[in-house]
């Protein structure tokens, strides 16, 4: 009989030979981080862009709106398509990161989708991002959809402040997401479904309001309202110039707004 090595064990007088790893399949472990994101930030992107009143709401309102300006007489005396685009996309990041997401969240919140998700063993900040990449996933297809449709109803602006429009445009969707995270994990389904459909009113009448009465590059103090602040930086971007103080402002509501969704949020209720 052969003795023992150093790497086998001996329990109740029996020698137990220890085995290389992997030598047994499967080979459970958890799941590395890059993975668990893209996993739930599949799933995410998906469920989002096969609801329908995500589609409705970021996509076909912003469409209808962007050929509203086109076609009715009103539009010119409001600055035309120039004007359009950023109403449009303040619209679609508004749909998308704040009323969307604060919906879909507070409702998965009601029926315990978030507690069985984390009780699988994923983290909570990966469901978080996974979330985050469906509204980014939702952004990518406004950008193309009402990007396309703006091009083949006329709208023309340079490569450089095309750029520098979506910089602002991530800016906003951040700010809208951090807001719609906060509202949605911190509140009841019902409170959720009437304020942030209200909230989504106001914020857009806000930013037709100024439109309408000043223009969206000289609306001054209403940069602090987020999405006034999105269309003006937008409407900035667009034209040429750097909107320093509605990227301030969308920056400083990204971060305020992160601050109550991490100190509030709950994951049941």
């Amino acid at each position: 009989m052969s003795k023992p090595s150093q790497s086998d064990a001996v329990m109740n007088g029996q020698i137990l030979p220890s085995f290389e790893p992997g030598t047994f399949a499967p080979n459970a472990k958890s799941a590395s981080k890059a993975k668990m994101i893209a996993a739930q930030g599949t799933m995410e992107a998906k469920l989002m862009l096969r609801h329908g009143e995500q589609q409705l709401l970021s996509i076909i309102i912003p469409l209808g709106l962007l050929i509203a300006f086109r076609i009715f007489p009103f539009a010119e005396d409001l600055g035309g398509m120039d004007a359009a685009i950023p109403m449009v996309f303040a619209v679609a990041a508004t749909s998308a990161g704040f009323t969307g997401q604060a919906i879909a969240v507070a409702f998965d919140r009601r029926y315990g989708a978030l507690k069985r998700n984390g009780a699988s063993g994923v983290p909570a900040w990966a469901i978080i991002v996974g979330k985050i990449i469906a509204v980014f996933a939702m952004v990518c297809l406004q950008v193309v959809v009402l990007g396309t449709a703006a091009i083949i109803l006329g709208f023309r602006a340079p490569v450089g402040g095309v750029l520098l429009a979506l910089i602002v445009l991530l800016l906003g969707v951040a700010s809208f997401t951090a807001l719609g995270l906060a509202l949605g994990g911190s509140l009841s389904a019902e409170i959720v479904l009437a304020l942030s459909n209200l909230i989504w009113f106001v914020l857009l009448a806000i930013v037709g309001w100024a439109l309408y009465s000043q223009g969206l590059t000289e609306v001054g103090w209403l940069n602090a309202i987020p999405s006034v602040a999105l269309a003006s930086g937008l409407a900035e971007a667009l034209s040429g110039s750097i909107p320093f103080i509605p990227i301030i402002a969308l920056i400083l509501w990204a971060i305020g707004a992160s601050y109550i969704a991490t100190k509030w949020f709950r994951f049941a209720g």
